[in-house]
């Protein structure tokens, strides 16, 4: 909880905050730094001591802004997503309507990495609807069922961490991230959103109060008081008209206003409820002296939603390296989720006439 009596400070000092992975290796802690330029890095130890070092090249937020999340663009470099105090009480005040919290009975249990916006979201939830709160430092499947024992009966999860507890022991469960699993049980509810959207903002197919969907040339556009302000580096992604382009392609039922997400146009993968974006694991993979060419995507995979898989083309005089070696050297700078699964050799990789990476044309199989 330091981590979250020290967020309730900041904000009350008027501060954003943007949290940040620890699993993160030091090379991609150092961009997302240098990318963000915050005024000040502060350390919380797990025995709640604090530390704090100013920073020379910080950059001012403007009045009102809450958080900075660190989500990746398309080429899978951090982008800052600036959410406002008004954007985030807007997502908390929606979602616990949607899920019917009795903040006089409910106990939310926060496991999922602050610095993504489903984790964080529950805290922020938590905090604006007065609503109890049990933290732990990460998911642990005994952690989170004992905590269900003791009173925590919201949880928001990804698919990978429902597999492993029993769902019947919550009252809701928010499940986010990749495609869920079939089956689900009732008391599990599915949400559509982003880092832009302070989170899940299509329950079940349908929009929060709110929220509103259009469908234009196949892509899903959101407009809704809790989106982002804009970027850190000052852009912002919506048309001229005040709609988020998605970059995800679906269905809207006209009758229902119910959302089917049908796929994305985008390459981004979500693997464990990570995003993953194929490029900076591409070229972290090519760096490697045994590799010449290296091309990753994702496979359907019951645990993780999404297996991340690497194709490579060897170097010539170079004997194929295993796959832990593969995973050890990209873990070295980028984070553990980005580390493929699975490795398979091909002799060659499929390219257009100008010589770029023809995604669509990849094997599925090695050769």
């Amino acid at each position: 909880m330091a981590w979250v009596r020290q967020l309730e400070r900041l904000w009350e000092d008027g501060d954003a905050v943007l949290p940040i992975d620890h699993r993160l290796p030091s090379v991609a802690r150092d961009q997302l730094l240098a990318t963000m330029a915050p005024a000040e890095i502060i350390e919380i130890s797990e025995n709640g001591t604090i530390t704090s070092n100013k920073c020379h090249n910080g950059r001012p937020v403007s009045p009102g802004d809450a958080l900075v999340m660190a989500t990746s663009g398309t080429t899978g470099h951090p982008k800052g997503v600036i959410l406002t105090h008004q954007a985030v009480k807007a997502s908390a005040l929606a979602t616990s309507k949607r899920l019917n919290v009795d903040v006089e009975v409910d106990r939310w249990l926060a496991c999922l990495p602050f610095s993504h916006v489903g984790g964080l979201s529950v805290v922020t939830r938590a905090l604006h609807t007065n609503t109890a709160l049990t933290v732990h430092a990460g998911f642990d499947a005994t952690a989170a069922m004992s905590a269900a024992t003791q009173g925590a009966n919201l949880v928001s999860l990804v698919a990978t961490a429902l597999g492993r507890v029993d769902p019947s022991v919550f009252k809701r469960i928010v499940l986010g991230g990749s495609t869920p699993p079939t089956n689900l049980p009732d008391n599990v509810v599915t949400t559509y959103g982003m880092t832009e959207t302070g989170s899940g903002v299509v329950y079940d197919g349908l929009p929060l109060d709110g929220v509103e969907i259009r469908v234009v040339d196949q892509e899903i556009q959101l407009r809704a008081p809790m989106m982002l302000r804009g970027y850190r580096d000052g852009t912002h992604p919506f048309t001229n008209d005040g709609w988020l382009k998605t970059g995800d392609q679906g269905d809207l039922d006209t009758a229902t206003g119910r959302l089917s997400v049908t796929g994305r146009s985008s390459e981004l993968i979500i693997t464990g409820g990570e995003n993953v974006w194929p490029t900076p694991v591409e070229t972290r993979l090519e760096a490697h002296p045994a590799v010449r060419e290296a091309a990753v995507f994702g496979e359907p995979d019951p645990e993780w939603g999404e297996r991340l898989v690497a194709l490579v083309v060897w170097e010539t005089g170079h004997s194929p390296v295993s796959l832990a070696e593969i995973r050890a050297f990209v873990k070295e700078a980028l984070p553990t989720y980005c580390a493929p699964k699975e490795l398979r050799s091909v002799a060659a990789l499929p390219r257009t006439a100008i010589g770029k990476l023809a995604r669509h044309s990849l094997p599925s199989r090695s050769n």
